[in-house]
């Protein structure tokens, strides 16, 4: 087991909308406010945490990203993004190559949310790309298999989506968590070694609303789409549950 606290390194994948961004400063803060809330439910210490962002995204005001240490953490998590898993933009295949570097050695431990998901999946040389499933988005029903029964500890789960990017197969030695009927590979699991989610167990109805009204008005999703995720963006989803296996798996 682990010890505490807990030093995972959150890499920044992509940059929030403004009414995101000001409430949280990025998907650093979004995520810190979901793990303290799993940390609150597993009843352990608030100093369990120690949390480092890195915004691994090239850009004009970020050149160079910097990466964290390994010898300085326990664990990265890869955040969601807009860009594209399978495009080869040099920050990209950065990203990808300093998983696989992660992958290679036996004590950091890998937790990937979305995008990051598709990442871990390309890295361990799964084919990642576009679905031809169409869109998945606002909170949807999940299935579970019998070990993402056990590691989540419910029958089904709720998460909010936002994604038409897919991993098409599972890697060699990786346990299959769940599927939904647009996405076969929605969770991947190896014991002290990684876990990944599709959905966005750190997204709230707040920050999917703004999502869904900027897509809508930049004509990424039509009227159909907007409409129906706009029905269920209100409803309940599981992303504490989530979160909690998330820290359970990091003290295994």
């Amino acid at each position: 087991m682990a010890s505490l606290p807990l030093r995972i390194a959150i890499l920044e994948c992509d940059t929030p909308l403004p009414g995101t961004s000001s409430k949280y400063g990025g998907y650093g803060g979004v995520f810190t406010s979901l793990l303290n809330s799993a940390t609150t439910a597993l009843s352990l210490p608030p100093s369990s945490l120690s949390l480092s962002t890195y915004h691994v995204v090239t850009s004009p005001s970020n050149p160079t990203p910097t990466y964290p240490s390994l010898s300085q953490i326990d664990a990265i998590l890869l955040t969601g993004s807009k860009h594209n898993s399978f495009d080869n933009d040099p920050w990209i295949l950065k990203l990808v190559s300093f998983v696989e570097e992660v992958l290679r050695q036996r004590r950091v431990r890998i937790i990937g949310v979305c995008f990051g998901h598709q990442i871990v999946g390309r890295a361990m040389g799964t084919r990642v790309g576009r679905s031809e499933r169409g869109w998945e988005v606002s909170v949807v029903p999940i299935e579970l298999t019998e070990k993402g029964r056990e590691i989540f500890g419910m029958k089904t789960l709720a998460l909010h989506q936002m994604h038409r990017d897919v991993v098409f197969e599972y890697p060699d030695g990786v346990e299959e968590l769940a599927y939904t009927d647009k996405c076969s590979v929605q969770g991947m699991y190896i014991p002290k070694r990684l876990i990944t989610i599709q959905g966005h167990p750190e997204f709230n109805e707040e920050i999917v609303r703004e999502l869904l009204v900027f897509r809508h008005q930049q004509k990424i999703f039509d009227d159909e789409v907007f409409e129906d995720a706009m029905a269920r963006v209100d409803k309940y989803q599981d992303g504490v549950v989530v979160a909690k296996a998330f820290l359970k798996f990091l003290l295994e």
